[in-house]
């Protein structure tokens, strides 16, 4: 890590590194170092938001305030810049991380993914996404943290998000209503957000049998497609 990154307390309830395949690399995001990259890649992008818990950013100073007081001050989240190691300067690619963590009941959810438009459609959301499972559903021998489940809400219009969730092998559960009101968005259910402007999501899984039974050899083979 970075000098910087090595002094900034990311405040998480479990011991975090850096995650690498042969084409990403995810290393915890500091504001310094990434949100300036953040801002520059969506702020032409509103479009993007759609389907997201959250609205477009007027500056990168507003999303800096967000990781702070949404991520930063809690110890059960956490967020990972996604970088492209196919890039000689490393560019930032995106973004994922872990909500609502629980040491105690060995469980998160798997959230904040999101792709800037430049690396949409290439190996970028599979290879994120496949490291951060790997990281908490190996073994902690395996240099994972054993988690015994990883949940995967996304909205329920948001079809590129569905498809990441099967392409996992994430189990659907539920249809959950009401889950987060989020100013600035649409409201009735055409939209998938209802009267009020909550977000309506569709609720997948990942537990430890799944991942033993199956799972992990799905997430190798897709990890060594060719792209």
């Amino acid at each position: 890590m970075s000098a910087e990154a090595e002094v900034y307390d990311v405040n998480f309830c479990f011991p975090v590194r850096e995650l690498e395949s042969d084409k990403v690399k995810l290393t915890p995001l500091i504001p310094s170092l990434h949100t300036q990259a953040y801002w520059a890649g969506t702020k032409d992008h509103p479009g993007m938001y759609i389907h997201l818990p959250m609205a477009p950013f007027p500056s990168a100073a507003a999303f800096t305030d967000l990781i702070n007081t949404r991520v930063q001050s809690d110890p059960s989240n956490i967020v990972f810049a996604v970088l492209d190691k196919t890039r000689a300067d490393l560019p930032l690619a995106g973004l994922v991380g872990l909500l609502g963590t629980s040491p105690a009941d060995l469980s998160t959810e798997l959230g904040w993914l999101v792709t800037l438009p430049a690396f949409q459609r290439t190996h970028t959301t599979t290879h994120a996404v496949g490291l951060l499972l790997a990281y908490c559903l190996d073994l902690p021998e395996e240099g994972g943290l054993g988690l015994r489940r990883v949940q995967y809400r996304t909205h329920v219009l948001n079809g590129a998000s569905i498809r990441v969730a099967e392409r996992f092998g994430f189990g659907f559960e539920m249809v959950q209503k009401a889950t987060r009101a989020v100013e600035g968005k649409p409201k009735g259910e055409e939209g998938g957000w209802d009267v009020q402007g909550s977000l309506v999501t569709r609720m997948y899984a990942l537990c430890w049998d799944d991942w033993e039974g199956g799972g992990r050899e799905r997430l190798r083979a897709l990890l060594a497609r060719t792209w």
